[in-house]
C-alpha cells in the first residue's frame, strides 16, 4: 500500500465530483450540450433519502484519461464500493455483488440486456450520473446492488455537434460523432461512434498483444423531445449496440482427446468467436399538474448473444463444442407519481411490469463416453438442446419522505415485487431512510432496506441435463435445482463531513444478511455467465474517500475494505464438481469476486487551454483457488494501475473550439492478473491491459 499512496501523492491534481452525501446537490458543469428546462428534474420523482449517492459530471468525465471515450464502468471503477473484475467475469461488481447493477434512463429503468463482453450505453451521451448505494428507498428494486441513474444530454434551440476520432495502441480506432439542436419546443441529440481494435478482450497469457482478439464495436444513441407546454413533456430515447468478439487464444495448450480425420492445429490457431446485439427504445410522458408530478413510460429492449465454436479444435482440445444462441426481448410499463402533500409530506408511488421471451439454443458436439467420462469413440454425436420461456417481472411501491424537522428527514416505505419465470415467488419489502443535517457542513444518513432479487431471466435457462448423459460432455453432478431469488436484509450508514470550502470527506459502512446469495460464472466454452445460488452468506464493508478542489486543481482518494461469503451451493450443481459442492456445503467460502482491498485516487490540474490529469487503481486481489487447495482459499498478487492524459483547447471565437488529447493508460506497463483461471466458475486466465498510448482530437461546433 506505501507504493500506492506514494503514487497518490504524486499524482494529485484531478477532481471527481463525487458525492456520498444524500442530500448532496451537484455542482453546475460546463457541458457541451446546453440542457434547458429538463422535465425530469423537476418532477422530484427518484429520491434517495438515506441512501449512498455519488454524483458525476461532465468534467470528472473529461479527467478521465480517455475523456467521453472513457468505458462507462471505467467511469464507475473511480467510485467507491466499486470492484474491477475482467470483461468475461461482469466487468466490474459492487459491494460484494456479482452484478446486480441497474440502469436508469432519465429515470425510466431498461431491462437486462444478456451479459456480454460489451458496453451498450456510451460514455459520450452522459450529462450527469448519480451512482446510488446502500439502503434504497422503495422506489428502486429487484437490482440492487448499485443504481446507475443516467441524466442524459438534450439539444437546444441552438444547433451545434462534436465530431472526433480516438487511435492508439493495439490498432485501436474509434470515430465518433455528436449533433444537437431544436426549434420551439422540439429538441435532439443523436450520438454514433464504431470502435475497433486487437485487444477486445483480456489477454489469457502475459504480454502486450493477444493472439485472435479483434473486436469491432458500434453504438448509436438518440434523445427526441417535445415539450407541449411548461407543465408537458414527450420524450423518446433510443439505442442499438452490436459488438463482434473474437475469442482469445491460449497458445502451447495440449489436444486432450482424439477426433477421427482430424489432425489437431495449435491452440494458438483456433478460430472462436461471438457476437452480441443490443437495442431499447423508451417512449415517456412526464407531467406536472400543481402539487402532483408523474411520469408514464412503455419500453422494448432486444439482446442477443451467439458464441460460435471452432467445433472440431474444441472437441480435441476439450472434448465437446457448443454453438450458443441466447436471446431476450422484453416489453413493459412503467409509472411513477409524486404528490406534496404541505411542507412535511411528499408522497411517491409507483408500479412497473416487464414481459420477456428468452430464446436459448444450443447444439453441442461431444464424443461417447463411459460412466468415468473417459471416451468411447473417435466420432462425435450432435446434441440439440435448445428451451424457451415467457416470464414476467411486477412491482408495486409507496412511501412518503416526511420532514420531521429542518435536519431531520425520514422516508418510509413499501414495496412488493413478484417474478413468474423459471420461478414463481414474491415478497413484500419494508423500507426506512433516514437523513440527519444538524449542520451545512455535517450531514448522516441511515437505512434498513429488505431487498428481493429475481435471477437474470436470460442467464437462467435450465438445460437439459439427461441429453449430455454418456457423452463427454455429461455433468459429473446429475442434479441442477432452478436459480432461486436471492432475498437480503440490507443495513447501511454513513456519514459526510465538508471540512472546510475545499475539503470534504466521508465514510460508509455497510452489512448484508443474505439467503439464497445469487453468484454468476462461466462454465464450459460458451463466454456466457450462468447464475447459481449460496443457500446463505453475507456482505459487508467500509468506504472511506475524501475529495479537495481548488480553482484550477483538485484531488480524490477512495478506499474500500470488504468481505463477501457465501455457504452450501442449492441451485445448478451441475456446473459444479462433486468435490466443490461437498466442501461449499460445509464451509464458508469467499465469493471468487472478493477483494478485500481496493482504492482509487486521482486528480488534474489547469494551466490556460491545458490540463493535466492522472489517476491510481489498486486491487489487493481477486479470489483464487490454489492447486490441491480449497474453493476460493487463496488471493491473487495485488496490482496498482496509473494512468493519465494531457489535453489542450484551441478556441476559436464564433466558430467552435478544437480539443486534443494524449492519454496513457498502465503508465508504468505494470502486467497483472485479473484472474488466473481457477476459482469457483471462473474461466480462462485473463491479464490487464499492457500500456497503451492514445491520441484524440475532436471539433465542437
Amino acid at each position: 500500500m506505501s507504493r500506492f499512496f506514494l503514487l497518490f501523492c504524486f499524482f494529485n491534481m484531478a477532481h471527481l465530483a463525487a458525492h456520498a452525501a444524500d442530500d448532496a446537490t451537484p455542482p453546475t458543469m460546463e457541458t457541451i450540450v446546453v440542457t434547458s428546462g429538463r422535465a425530469a428534474a423537476s418532477l422530484n420523482l427518484s429520491p434517495k433519502i438515506g441512501a449512498t449517492v455519488y454524483h458525476v459530471d461532465t468534467q470528472m468525465i473529461d479527467s478521465q484519461s480517455l475523456g467521453s471515450d472513457t468505458p462507462l464502468d471505467e467511469v464507475l471503477l473511480r467510485l467507491p464500493g466499486v470492484v474491477q473484475d475482467s470483461k468475461g467475469s461482469g466487468s466490474l461488481h459492487v459491494r460484494g455483488d456479482h452484478g446486480n447493477v441497474q440502469y436508469r434512463i432519465d429515470g425510466v429503468q431498461l431491462p437486462e440486456s444478456i451479459t456480454g463482453f460489451g458496453q451498450s450505453m456510451s460514455t459520450r451521451v452522459v450529462d450527469s450520473l448519480d451512482f446510488v448505494t446502500g439502503a434504497l428507498p422503495a422506489q428502486y428494486g429487484l437490482r440492487t446492488a448499485g443504481i446507475v441513474d443516467i441524466a442524459t444530454k438534450e439539444g437546444d434551440s441552438v444547433p451545434g455537434g462534436r465530431v472526433g476520432v480516438l487511435a492508439g495502441s493495439h490498432n485501436h480506432i474509434e470515430p465518433s460523432a455528436e449533433f444537437f439542436g431544436g426549434q420551439s419546443g422540439f429538441r435532439y441529440y443523436l450520438s454514433g461512434s464504431l470502435m475497433a481494435n486487437s485487444l477486445g478482450i483480456e489477454n489469457p497469457v502475459a504480454g502486450a498483444n493477444a493472439l485472435h482478439d479483434q473486436t469491432s464495436q458500434g453504438k448509436t444513441f438518440g434523445n427526441l423531445s417535445y415539450a407541449v407546454d411548461e407543465q408537458t413533456k414527450i420524450g423518446l430515447l433510443f439505442g442499438t449496440y452490436n459488438g463482434k468478439f473474437q475469442i482469445p487464444n491460449n497458445p502451447s495448450q495440449t489436444p486432450q482427446f482424439s477426433l477421427a480425420g482430424y489432425s489437431p492445429v495449435a491452440s494458438s490457431q483456433i478460430n472462436e468467436n461471438q457476437n452480441e446485439l443490443n437495442r431499447f427504445f423508451v417512449l415517456s410522458l412526464q407531467k406536472n399538474v400543481g402539487d402532483i408530478s408523474y411520469q408514464t413510460s412503455f419500453f422494448n429492449q432486444y439482446s442477443s448473444l451467439h458464441y460460435t465454436p471452432d467445433t472440431n479444435a474444441d472437441l480435441a482440445y476439450l472434448g465437446t463444442a457448443s454453438d450458443t444462441m441466447r436471446s431476450n426481448s422484453a416489453n413493459g410499463l412503467q409509472f411513477d407519481l409524486s404528490n406534496k402533500l404541505g411542507s412535511a409530506h411528499t408522497l411517491r408511488l409507483g408500479m412497473a411490469y416487464t414481459r420477456q421471451q428468452t430464446q436459448s439454443n444450443n447444439f453441442v458436439s461431444a464424443f461417447p463416453a463411459n460412466n468415468a467420462g473417459t471416451p468411447t469413440s473417435t466420432t462425435p454425436v450432435s446434441i440439440i438442446d435448445n428451451s424457451s420461456q415467457r416470464g414476467m417481472l411486477s412491482s408495486l411501491y409507496v412511501q412518503d419522505e416526511w420532514h420531521i424537522s429542518k435536519p431531520l428527514t425520514v422516508n418510509y416505505g413499501l414495496r412488493f415485487d413478484t417474478v413468474s419465470a423459471f420461478i414463481q415467488e414474491q415478497q413484500l419489502s419494508p423500507r426506512l431512510n433516514l437523513a440527519y443535517k444538524p449542520s451545512e457542513s455535517t450531514s448522516y444518513h441511515a437505512g434498513y432496506s429488505h431487498y428481493f432479487t429475481p435471477p437474470p431471466q436470460e442467464l437462467a435457462s435450465q438445460s437439459s441435463i439427461n441429453l449430455y448423459t454418456g457423452t463427454t460432455a455429461a455433468a459429473s453432478v446429475p442434479t441442477s435445482s432452478p436459480v432461486k431469488a436471492e432475498r437480503t436484509q440490507y443495513f447501511d450508514f454513513g456519514v459526510s463531513q465538508k471540512v472546510n470550502s475545499k475539503l470534504t470527506i466521508g465514510a460508509n459502512a455497510y452489512y448484508k444478511k443474505i439467503t439464497n446469495l445469487i453468484d454468476e460464472g462461466q462454465f464450459g466454452q460458451a463466454l456466457i455467465l450462468s447464475p447459481f445460488n449460496y443457500q446463505m452468506g453475507y456482505a459487508k464493508g467500509l468506504e472511506l474517500s475524501a475529495i479537495y478542489t481548488e480553482r484550477r486543481w483538485g484531488t480524490f482518494l477512495n478506499v474500500t475494505h470488504a468481505t463477501a461469503q457465501g455457504q452450501n451451493i442449492v441451485s445448478g450443481q451441475s456446473l459444479f464438481s462433486a468435490s466443490e459442492l461437498a466442501y461449499i456445503g460445509n464451509h464458508s467460502v469467499y465469493l471468487d469476486h472478493n477483494q478485500t482491498l481496493s482504492a482509487s485516487s486521482g486528480g488534474h490540474y489547469r494551466f490556460g487551454d491545458s490540463k493535466i490529469s492522472a489517476d491510481v487503481i489498486y486491487g489487493s486481489g481477486l479470489r483464487n483457488t490454489p492447486a490441491g487447495g480449497d474453493p476460493n482459499s487463496s488471493t491473487l498478487p495485488s496490482y496498482t494501475t496509473v494512468n493519465a492524459a494531457l489535453t489542450h483547447t484551441w478556441r476559436r471565437s464564433g466558430e467552435g473550439t478544437i480539443e486534443g488529447r494524449i492519454a496513457v493508460i498502465n503508465l508504468f506497463d505494470r502486467s497483472y492478473l485479473l484472474r488466473d483461471g481457477t476459482g469457483v466458475g471462473v474461466g480462462a486466465p485473463q491479464y490487464g491491459a499492457s500500456r497503451g498510448l492514445y491520441v484524440g482530437l475532436y471539433s465542437n461546433f
